[in-house]
Protein backbone atom coordinates (compact mmCIF):
# COMPACT_ATOMS: atom_id res chain seq x y z
CA UNK A 1 0.00 0.00 0.00
CA UNK A 2 1.50 3.30 -1.09
CA UNK A 3 2.05 6.44 1.07
CA UNK A 4 -1.02 8.12 -0.24
CA UNK A 5 -3.42 5.32 0.05
CA UNK A 6 -2.30 4.84 4.02
CA UNK A 7 -3.18 8.48 4.49
CA UNK A 8 -6.70 8.32 2.79
CA UNK A 9 -7.50 5.20 4.93
CA UNK A 10 -6.34 6.91 7.53
CA UNK A 11 -10.01 8.42 8.33
CA UNK A 12 -10.35 8.83 12.26
CA UNK A 13 -9.15 11.20 15.02
CA UNK A 14 -6.44 9.88 17.00
CA UNK A 15 -7.87 7.91 20.82
CA UNK A 16 -6.36 9.14 23.64
CA UNK A 17 -3.76 6.60 23.73
CA UNK A 18 -2.17 7.17 20.69
CA UNK A 19 -1.83 10.50 22.10
CA UNK A 20 0.04 9.70 24.94
CA UNK A 21 2.01 7.17 23.02
CA UNK A 22 3.21 9.47 20.77
CA UNK A 23 3.85 12.13 23.64
CA UNK A 24 6.10 9.50 25.38
CA UNK A 25 7.65 8.93 22.24
CA UNK A 26 8.58 13.07 22.34
CA UNK A 27 6.57 13.08 19.25
CA UNK A 28 4.91 16.49 20.21
CA UNK A 29 3.58 19.55 18.04
CA UNK A 30 6.13 22.15 18.30
CA UNK A 31 6.74 25.41 16.40
CA UNK A 32 9.82 26.10 14.92
CA UNK A 33 9.47 30.09 14.82
CA UNK A 34 8.44 30.09 18.54
CA UNK A 35 12.26 29.72 19.47
CA UNK A 36 12.93 32.52 16.54
CA UNK A 37 10.69 34.95 18.44
CA UNK A 38 12.00 34.35 22.13
CA UNK A 39 15.33 34.94 20.56
CA UNK A 40 14.45 38.47 19.06
CA UNK A 41 11.75 39.23 22.27
CA UNK A 42 15.65 38.08 24.14
CA UNK A 43 17.68 40.37 21.81
CA UNK A 44 15.24 43.54 22.22
CA UNK A 45 15.71 43.35 25.78
CA UNK A 46 19.09 43.03 26.22
CA UNK A 47 19.44 46.36 23.71
CA UNK A 48 17.38 48.11 26.05
CA UNK A 49 18.17 46.81 29.12
CA UNK A 50 21.45 45.66 29.15
CA UNK A 51 23.96 46.97 25.96
CA UNK A 52 23.89 50.39 27.33
CA UNK A 53 25.17 49.48 31.12
CA UNK A 54 27.46 46.74 29.92
CA UNK A 55 28.83 47.94 27.13
CA UNK A 56 29.74 51.64 29.19
CA UNK A 57 31.55 49.43 31.72
CA UNK A 58 33.21 47.42 29.43
CA UNK A 59 34.79 50.10 27.71
CA UNK A 60 35.72 51.87 31.26
CA UNK A 61 37.64 49.28 31.81
CA UNK A 62 39.56 48.96 28.27
CA UNK A 63 39.80 52.73 28.50
CA UNK A 64 41.73 52.04 31.91
CA UNK A 65 43.94 49.67 30.47
CA UNK A 66 45.14 51.71 27.31
CA UNK A 67 45.49 54.93 29.46
CA UNK A 68 47.41 53.24 32.36
CA UNK A 69 49.06 50.85 30.15
CA UNK A 70 51.88 51.51 31.98
CA UNK A 71 50.66 50.66 35.00
CA UNK A 72 50.22 46.98 34.58
CA UNK A 73 53.56 45.13 35.15
CA UNK A 74 54.18 42.53 32.22
CA UNK A 75 57.50 40.68 33.77
CA UNK A 76 56.86 37.29 32.74
CA UNK A 77 54.09 35.06 32.01
CA UNK A 78 52.75 34.86 34.94
CA UNK A 79 51.61 38.59 34.60
CA UNK A 80 50.00 38.17 30.96
CA UNK A 81 48.02 35.57 32.89
CA UNK A 82 46.66 37.92 35.36
CA UNK A 83 46.16 40.94 33.05
CA UNK A 84 43.98 37.79 30.78
CA UNK A 85 41.97 36.93 33.57
CA UNK A 86 41.35 40.67 34.53
CA UNK A 87 40.21 41.30 30.76
CA UNK A 88 38.44 37.92 30.87
CA UNK A 89 36.32 39.11 33.91
CA UNK A 90 35.27 42.18 32.45
CA UNK A 91 34.69 40.42 28.99
CA UNK A 92 32.44 37.69 31.04
CA UNK A 93 30.50 40.09 33.24
CA UNK A 94 29.27 41.91 30.09
CA UNK A 95 28.39 38.67 28.25
CA UNK A 96 27.23 36.31 31.23
CA UNK A 97 23.84 38.82 30.88
CA UNK A 98 23.44 38.29 27.22
CA UNK A 99 24.42 34.58 26.96
CA UNK A 100 21.62 33.44 30.14
CA UNK A 101 18.65 36.08 28.76
CA UNK A 102 19.36 34.29 25.09
CA UNK A 103 19.16 30.76 27.10
CA UNK A 104 15.84 31.53 29.29
CA UNK A 105 13.62 32.65 26.51
CA UNK A 106 14.85 29.65 24.28
CA UNK A 107 13.84 26.68 27.33
CA UNK A 108 10.88 29.56 27.79
CA UNK A 109 9.89 28.82 24.08
CA UNK A 110 10.20 25.13 23.86
CA UNK A 111 8.66 24.62 27.96
CA UNK A 112 5.29 26.90 26.73
CA UNK A 113 4.94 24.38 24.15
CA UNK A 114 5.12 20.92 25.46
CA UNK A 115 6.27 19.95 29.19
CA UNK A 116 9.55 18.90 29.04
CA UNK A 117 10.26 14.94 28.52
CA UNK A 118 13.62 13.04 28.94
CA UNK A 119 13.15 10.75 25.75
CA UNK A 120 15.76 8.21 24.97
CA UNK A 121 14.67 7.10 21.62
CA UNK A 122 15.30 10.92 20.26
CA UNK A 123 18.64 10.51 20.79
CA UNK A 124 19.17 7.19 18.81
CA UNK A 125 20.77 6.92 15.14
CA UNK A 126 17.89 6.66 13.05
CA UNK A 127 18.95 5.63 9.04
CA UNK A 128 15.76 5.98 7.32
CA UNK A 129 16.12 10.05 7.85
CA UNK A 130 19.37 9.41 5.47
CA UNK A 131 16.84 7.95 2.85
CA UNK A 132 17.05 10.20 -0.62
CA UNK A 133 13.74 9.37 -1.61
CA UNK A 134 12.31 10.67 1.61
CA UNK A 135 14.14 13.50 1.69
CA UNK A 136 12.55 14.36 -1.52
CA UNK A 137 9.17 13.98 -0.43
CA UNK A 138 9.73 16.17 2.94
CA UNK A 139 11.43 18.66 0.88
CA UNK A 140 8.76 18.98 -2.17
CA UNK A 141 5.29 17.59 0.10
CA UNK A 142 3.39 20.07 2.08
CA UNK A 143 5.52 20.22 5.33
CA UNK A 144 8.26 21.22 2.62
CA UNK A 145 5.68 23.76 1.02
CA UNK A 146 4.47 25.12 4.20
CA UNK A 147 8.48 26.28 5.57
CA UNK A 148 9.31 27.81 2.11
CA UNK A 149 6.10 29.70 2.60
CA UNK A 150 7.29 31.20 6.38
CA UNK A 151 10.96 31.70 4.87
CA UNK A 152 9.05 33.52 1.89
CA UNK A 153 6.73 35.67 4.42
CA UNK A 154 9.87 36.33 6.83
CA UNK A 155 11.69 37.59 4.08
CA UNK A 156 9.24 39.42 3.12
CA UNK A 157 8.11 41.29 5.99
CA UNK A 158 11.52 41.75 7.41
CA UNK A 159 12.28 43.27 4.42
CA UNK A 160 8.94 45.78 4.33
CA UNK A 161 10.09 46.47 8.49
CA UNK A 162 13.28 47.31 7.51
CA UNK A 163 12.70 49.21 4.68
CA UNK A 164 10.13 51.41 6.80
CA UNK A 165 12.47 52.10 9.50
CA UNK A 166 15.37 52.62 7.03
CA UNK A 167 13.11 55.60 5.74
CA UNK A 168 11.88 57.14 9.07
CA UNK A 169 15.65 57.34 10.23
CA UNK A 170 16.99 58.45 7.33
CA UNK A 171 17.19 61.87 9.21
CA UNK A 172 18.49 60.36 12.45
CA UNK A 173 21.55 58.53 10.00
CA UNK A 174 22.64 61.50 7.80
CA UNK A 175 22.62 63.55 10.92
CA UNK A 176 25.12 61.34 12.64
CA UNK A 177 27.68 61.80 10.03
CA UNK A 178 28.19 65.59 11.64
CA UNK A 179 28.04 65.09 15.10
CA UNK A 180 30.52 63.30 17.91
CA UNK A 181 31.08 60.11 17.36
CA UNK A 182 31.12 58.64 20.38
CA UNK A 183 27.22 59.29 19.75
CA UNK A 184 27.39 56.97 17.06
CA UNK A 185 26.84 53.64 18.50
CA UNK A 186 23.77 54.71 20.72
CA UNK A 187 22.19 55.83 17.60
CA UNK A 188 23.08 52.92 15.58
CA UNK A 189 21.11 51.21 18.92
CA UNK A 190 18.03 53.24 19.02
CA UNK A 191 17.53 52.60 15.25
CA UNK A 192 18.30 48.68 15.48
CA UNK A 193 16.28 47.95 18.52
CA UNK A 194 13.68 49.72 16.50
CA UNK A 195 14.17 47.18 13.70
CA UNK A 196 14.11 43.93 15.86
CA UNK A 197 10.69 45.74 17.55
CA UNK A 198 9.26 46.05 14.45
CA UNK A 199 10.21 42.52 13.39
CA UNK A 200 9.21 40.92 16.93
CA UNK A 201 5.48 42.59 15.93
CA UNK A 202 5.31 40.65 12.69
CA UNK A 203 7.00 37.71 14.12
CA UNK A 204 4.43 36.95 16.41
CA UNK A 205 1.87 37.03 13.98
CA UNK A 206 3.92 34.47 11.85
CA UNK A 207 4.51 32.44 15.21
CA UNK A 208 0.38 32.53 16.03
CA UNK A 209 -0.45 30.86 12.76
CA UNK A 210 2.75 28.02 12.73
CA UNK A 211 1.52 27.16 16.27
CA UNK A 212 -1.97 26.45 14.75
CA UNK A 213 -0.77 24.80 11.80
CA UNK A 214 1.81 22.60 13.97
CA UNK A 215 -0.64 21.27 16.07
CA UNK A 216 -3.38 20.70 12.97
CA UNK A 217 -0.65 18.83 11.44
CA UNK A 218 0.60 16.53 14.25
CA UNK A 219 -2.92 15.37 14.54
CA UNK A 220 -3.55 14.75 10.92
CA UNK A 221 -0.50 13.04 11.34
CA UNK A 222 -1.42 10.80 14.39
CA UNK A 223 -5.08 10.00 12.66
CA UNK A 224 -5.79 6.29 12.62
CA UNK A 225 -7.68 3.47 10.24
CA UNK A 226 -10.51 1.90 11.76
CA UNK A 227 -8.93 -1.29 11.60
CA UNK A 228 -6.15 0.44 14.14
CA UNK A 229 -8.88 1.87 16.33
CA UNK A 230 -10.54 -2.35 16.29
CA UNK A 231 -6.98 -3.50 17.08
CA UNK A 232 -6.27 -0.97 19.83
CA UNK A 233 -9.05 -1.62 21.35
CA UNK A 234 -8.34 -5.14 21.63
CA UNK A 235 -5.47 -4.28 23.10
CA UNK A 236 -6.83 -2.24 25.53
CA UNK A 237 -9.43 -4.51 26.65
CA UNK A 238 -8.30 -7.58 25.20
CA UNK A 239 -9.37 -10.09 22.49
CA UNK A 240 -13.33 -11.12 22.96
CA UNK A 241 -12.71 -14.26 22.02
CA UNK A 242 -10.25 -15.02 24.41
CA UNK A 243 -12.26 -13.33 27.22
CA UNK A 244 -15.41 -14.98 26.28
CA UNK A 245 -13.42 -18.36 26.71
CA UNK A 246 -12.13 -16.51 30.25
CA UNK A 247 -15.40 -15.97 31.23
CA UNK A 248 -16.40 -19.91 30.81
CA UNK A 249 -13.62 -21.14 32.38
CA UNK A 250 -14.47 -18.94 34.96
CA UNK A 251 -17.57 -19.97 35.10
CA UNK A 252 -17.21 -23.46 34.87
CA UNK A 253 -14.78 -23.33 37.64
CA UNK A 254 -17.77 -21.58 40.11
CA UNK A 255 -20.01 -24.15 38.77
CA UNK A 256 -17.68 -27.04 39.59
CA UNK A 257 -17.01 -25.01 42.98
CA UNK A 258 -20.93 -24.91 43.82
CA UNK A 259 -21.41 -28.85 43.18
CA UNK A 260 -18.40 -29.98 45.34
CA UNK A 261 -20.35 -27.77 48.29
CA UNK A 262 -23.91 -29.25 47.78
CA UNK A 263 -22.98 -32.48 49.96
CA UNK A 264 -22.27 -30.56 52.92
CA UNK A 265 -25.55 -28.41 52.34
CA UNK A 266 -27.91 -28.05 55.42
CA UNK A 267 -30.78 -28.34 52.62
CA UNK A 268 -32.04 -27.36 49.30
CA UNK A 269 -34.86 -24.45 48.70
CA UNK A 270 -36.38 -26.04 45.40
CA UNK A 271 -39.07 -24.75 42.90
CA UNK A 272 -39.86 -28.17 41.58
CA UNK A 273 -37.65 -27.87 38.26
CA UNK A 274 -36.86 -24.10 37.44
CA UNK A 275 -34.86 -22.74 40.61
CA UNK A 276 -32.57 -24.73 43.20
CA UNK A 277 -30.75 -23.12 46.29
CA UNK A 278 -28.41 -25.08 48.82
CA UNK A 279 -28.25 -23.48 52.45
CA UNK A 280 -25.38 -24.34 55.01
CA UNK A 281 -26.29 -23.22 58.57
CA UNK A 282 -23.58 -23.79 61.49
CA UNK A 283 -24.53 -21.76 64.46
CA UNK A 284 -21.13 -21.88 66.05
CA UNK A 285 -19.69 -20.21 62.43
CA UNK A 286 -22.16 -17.90 60.99
CA UNK A 287 -25.68 -15.92 62.18
CA UNK A 288 -27.53 -17.24 59.31
CA UNK A 289 -27.47 -19.88 56.69
CA UNK A 290 -24.96 -19.02 53.88
CA UNK A 291 -26.05 -20.11 49.90
CA UNK A 292 -23.46 -22.45 49.17
CA UNK A 293 -24.87 -23.50 45.52
CA UNK A 294 -27.62 -21.95 43.61
CA UNK A 295 -28.80 -22.85 40.33
CA UNK A 296 -31.95 -22.92 37.61
CA UNK A 297 -32.93 -25.40 34.76
CA UNK A 298 -30.22 -27.72 34.49
CA UNK A 299 -28.27 -26.56 36.90
CA UNK A 300 -31.20 -26.33 39.64
CA UNK A 301 -31.63 -30.23 38.57
CA UNK A 302 -28.37 -30.93 38.83
CA UNK A 303 -28.13 -29.46 42.39
CA UNK A 304 -30.88 -31.75 43.31
CA UNK A 305 -29.54 -34.90 41.83
CA UNK A 306 -26.20 -34.34 43.74
CA UNK A 307 -28.66 -33.26 47.12
CA UNK A 308 -31.16 -36.61 47.04
CA UNK A 309 -27.98 -38.99 46.65
CA UNK A 310 -26.15 -37.51 49.30
CA UNK A 311 -29.05 -37.19 51.30
CA UNK A 312 -29.26 -33.56 51.72
CA UNK A 313 -33.14 -32.59 52.82
CA UNK A 314 -34.82 -30.91 49.13
CA UNK A 315 -37.57 -28.63 50.79
CA UNK A 316 -39.70 -27.70 47.46
CA UNK A 317 -41.09 -24.10 47.82
CA UNK A 318 -41.75 -22.19 44.59
CA UNK A 319 -42.35 -18.23 45.74
CA UNK A 320 -39.34 -18.51 48.79
CA UNK A 321 -36.76 -20.69 46.16
CA UNK A 322 -37.68 -18.10 43.37
CA UNK A 323 -36.86 -15.25 45.92
CA UNK A 324 -33.50 -16.49 47.24
CA UNK A 325 -32.26 -17.46 43.91
CA UNK A 326 -32.83 -13.32 42.68
CA UNK A 327 -31.44 -12.08 46.09
CA UNK A 328 -28.83 -13.92 47.45
CA UNK A 329 -25.43 -14.14 46.17
CA UNK A 330 -22.65 -16.99 46.92
CA UNK A 331 -20.95 -17.59 49.69
CA UNK A 332 -23.13 -14.64 51.95
CA UNK A 333 -25.54 -14.76 54.02
CA UNK A 334 -29.00 -14.61 52.90
CA UNK A 335 -30.98 -11.24 53.28
CA UNK A 336 -33.00 -10.41 56.97
CA UNK A 337 -36.45 -10.91 55.08
CA UNK A 338 -35.39 -14.49 54.41
CA UNK A 339 -34.77 -15.34 57.88
CA UNK A 340 -38.41 -16.42 59.37
CA UNK A 341 -38.97 -18.66 56.43
CA UNK A 342 -35.62 -19.96 56.19
CA UNK A 343 -35.99 -20.50 60.19
CA UNK A 344 -39.32 -22.25 60.02
CA UNK A 345 -37.97 -24.62 56.97
CA UNK A 346 -34.66 -25.48 58.99
CA UNK A 347 -37.01 -26.36 62.24
CA UNK A 348 -38.80 -28.65 60.06
CA UNK A 349 -36.06 -30.65 58.71
CA UNK A 350 -34.44 -30.88 62.14
CA UNK A 351 -37.49 -31.76 63.90
CA UNK A 352 -38.08 -34.20 60.80
CA UNK A 353 -34.36 -35.70 61.57
CA UNK A 354 -35.35 -36.03 64.83
CA UNK A 355 -38.52 -37.98 64.45
CA UNK A 356 -36.27 -40.48 62.01
CA UNK A 357 -33.78 -41.40 64.57
CA UNK A 358 -35.97 -41.67 67.38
Amino acid sequence: MSDDQDKDSKTEEPTEKKIQDALEKGNTPTSKEAPVLASFVAVLLIGVFMISTGASRLSSSLMHLVDNAGGFVLGNGADAILLTHVLALDVGLFLAPIVVTLAVAGLTAAFMQNKPRLVANRIKPDLSKLSVLKGWKRIFGVQGLVEFLKALFKFSAVSIVAFIQFQSSEAELISAMFTDPSALPETILQISMKLVGGVCIVTIVLVAVDILWSRMHWRQNLRMTKQEIKDEHKQMEGDPIVKARQRSLARDRARNRMMAAVPDATLIVANPTHFAVALRYETEKTAAPVVVAKGQDLIALKIRQIAEENGVPVIEDRDLARSLYAATELDRMIPPQFYRAVAEIICYVYSRNSSSTT
